[in-house]
């Protein structure tokens, strides 16, 4: 094990749920150092070597205003909600260009770190985050999931709807959206009706599903080894509109969802994932999608569950070396 590095934690200025993880990780004197891509000047600075008979691993070092790490030295990397720089003050080709130079340079160095601890590594988050892949990997994994249709063909979406009398309409990827005034705006899942889809839908693919009569909602945060479920009851259809309306209690999952929600992380090369799920009148579960890299912070302070930790004992442990 890499037992002496720091853990690396990338992720915005405001993340209360990477505070969590870090305090727990001070706690056990590991040492820290974070920052984000968008940091990059005079904040943060990158120097890599490549070949030259140079181990596996990038050699050289990244600096922050208050610490330099040996890239190779790196325990693990937690990569938490980084935010990437869009350089306002350049023209648009240019600052295009500059965008990519540090996905490319900056991303590319830390995707390539040997020895190092991925919780997840950002390839790994990339390739899970897709709906179709998601919703394939969980029928083979033997989970049970609600009717479901991806289309931009409209007599196929009116079919499917009245087929199924209720459906639902969810985004394929949540993105951020703001009106002419720059007011921010969001895409809850909501109830949808043949009637209402038009010829608009056959701009580009949706996603509807039948509705399931549930009576809670899961929330499964899986960290390494370690399966937090939380049940979560409200009367809402998407509990995530109105987060003062809910109730919550740790539970305990049938043994084989459990482990088909573990098969799923590593089927993905994931360390960790958020799932969400629902629960219907007769005790049946549906899984509804995962979010590698999902929100899990007011959970630990709800329930006292102790994710935060969970997290930690991965990144202090890092990887195994060969």
């Amino acid at each position: 094990m890499n037992h002496a590095g720091p853990v690396a934690v990338v992720t915005e200025v405001d993340d209360v749920t990477a505070d969590m993880v870090i305090n727990e990780l001070n706690k056990r004197g590991v040492p820290v150092v974070r920052f984000d891509p968008s940091d990059i000047g005079d904040r943060l600075s990158l120097s890599a070597r490549f070949g030259a008979g140079l181990a596996a691993t990038p050699a050289g070092h990244l600096r922050t205003p208050s610490r330099t790490i040996a890239l190779e030295g790196v325990r693990s990397l937690y990569w938490r909600r980084p935010t990437w720089p869009c350089f306002e003050h350049l023209d648009d080709p240019d600052a295009r260009f500059a965008a990519a130079q540090v996905r490319h340079g900056l991303g590319g160095t830390l995707y390539a770190l040997a020895n190092c601890r991925y919780v997840n590594h950002p390839l790994s988050n990339y390739g899970a985050e897709h709906k179709p892949m998601q919703l394939a990997v969980a029928e083979r994994l033997g989970l049970t999931v609600p009717p479901t249709l991806i289309s931009n063909n409209l007599a196929d979406i009116r079919a499917f709807i009245t087929e199924h009398g209720r459906a639902i309409y969810k985004t394929l990827r949540w993105t951020p959206y703001r009106r002419g005034d720059g007011v921010g705006l969001t895409t809850w899942t909501e109830p949808v009706t043949a009637d209402e889809v038009d010829e608009s839908v056959t701009e580009v693919p949706h996603l509807f599903q039948a509705r399931v009569d549930k009576v809670a909602d899961l929330r499964v945060v899986v960290v390494g080894p370690k399966v937090f479920a939380i049940r979560i009851d409200s009367d809402l259809l998407d509990w995530r509109a109105d987060y003062s309306a809910l109730t919550y209690a740790p539970v305990a999952l049938p043994a084989n969802v459990e482990k088909a929600l573990t098969m799923y992380l590593e089927h993905f090369g994931l360390a960790s994932g958020s799932f969400d799920l629902c629960i219907t009148r007769d005790g049946d579960l549906y899984w509804l999608e995962l979010n590698p890299n999902g929100q899990w912070g007011w959970l630990e302070e709800e329930t006292g569950l102790p994710i935060a930790a969970a997290f930690a004992d991965l990144l202090e442990q890092g990887a195994s070396i060969p």
